[in-house]
C-alpha cells in the first residue's frame, strides 16, 4: 500500500511513517497544505493521511481542492479538532474518515486499511465526445466541429441520452421512459419527431451524419471515435 501523510509535527509523522513501515507500506511524507496539494494530485496513493491545521494550505481545503480535480485518494483526517461540527466539517470537506489525536495506532492501522479496501472514487464524467461532436455536462454546450449548437432543455436531454449509449441502439420504449419519463406508449409520434429535429441541427451542414435511424429498431449515434 502506498500512503501520503501531510503532517506539519514531525514526531507524530514519524510515528506514523515508522508504525506503517513495520507493516510493509511505503509512506512519503510532506509537511504543508501547498506541498501536499501537489503530490496529492501528481502521484498515486491508496490512502493520504491529512492534518487540519496545516501552513500554506489547511488540510480541509487541501481535501476539497483535491476533489474538485477529481482525486479520489481515500482521505483520513489525523487532528486534534474532535467536535462534532468539526467531524462534520471533514467529512463534508470530501474525507474519507476522521481519528481525533491523541490516538492508538492500532486504530489508525485499521482505518487506512479499510480505506485501503475501499474503491477508489471514480472520476465524474463532465464531457462526451463523439466524433466532432463534443457535449459538456457542466454549461450545458454542445458543439460540433467548433460550432457552438444551441439545444432546448428536452433535445439536450435527448442528445446525452443517446450519447451514453453511443454505438448502441436505442429503442423508443427507452427514449419514452428515459427522457421524457413515459412509462407508457403515448401513440404518437413525439420521438420521431424530435429526433427529426435534434438530427436538422446536429447533422445538418456536416458531412457525416451522427443521428441514425435503424429501421425496425430505434436509433444510433455513431461516428469513427467511440464516446469519452
Amino acid at each position: 500500500m502506498k500512503v501520503l501523510i501531510v503532517e506539519d509535527d514531525n514526531e507524530t509523522a514519524a510515528y506514523v511513517i515508522n508504525g506503517l513501515g513495520e507493516y510493509g507500506h511505503i509512506v512519503d511524507h510532506v509537511a504543508n497544505g501547498s506541498e501536499g496539494f501537489f503530490v496529492a494530485s501528481t502521484g498515486s496513493y491508496d490512502v493520504a493521511i491529512v492534518d487540519r491545521m496545516l501552513p500554506k494550505l489547511d488540510g480541509l481545503s487541501l481535501v476539497k481542492q483535491l476533489r474538485g480535480r477529481g482525486v479520489g485518494t481515500a482521505v483520513l483526517f489525523l487532528t486534534h479538532l474532535g467536535g462534532i461540527d468539526d467531524r462534520v466539517e471533514g467529512f463534508n470537506a470530501g474525507g474519507d474518515d476522521y481519528l481525533v489525536k491523541p490516538f492508538a495506532f492500532s486504530e489508525l492501522l485499521a482505518r487506512v486499511n479499510a480505506l485501503a479496501r475501499r474503491p477508489a472514487i471514480a472520476e465524474a464524467v463532465t464531457v462526451l465526445r463523439c466524433g466532432d461532436l463534443e457535449i459538456n455536462l457542466l454549461n450545458r454546450n454542445v458543439h460540433r466541429g467548433g460550432r457552438e449548437i444551441d439545444l432546448q432543455p428536452l433535445q439536450f436531454k435527448l442528445l446525452e441520452f443517446l450519447a451514453r449509449h453511443a454505438g448502441r441502439v436505442v429503442t423508443r420504449t427507452m427514449l419514452l421512459e428515459m427522457v421524457w419519463d413515459f412509462h407508457f406508449d403515448p401513440k404518437t409520434n413525439i420521438v420521431e419527431t424530435h429526433i427529426s429535429r435534434l438530427r436538422a441541427k446536429i447533422d445538418r451542414g456536416f458531412d457525416c451524419e451522427l443521428i441514425r435511424t435503424v429501421r425496425g429498431a430505434g436509433y444510433l449515434l455513431r461516428a469513427e471515435d467511440p464516446v469519452v
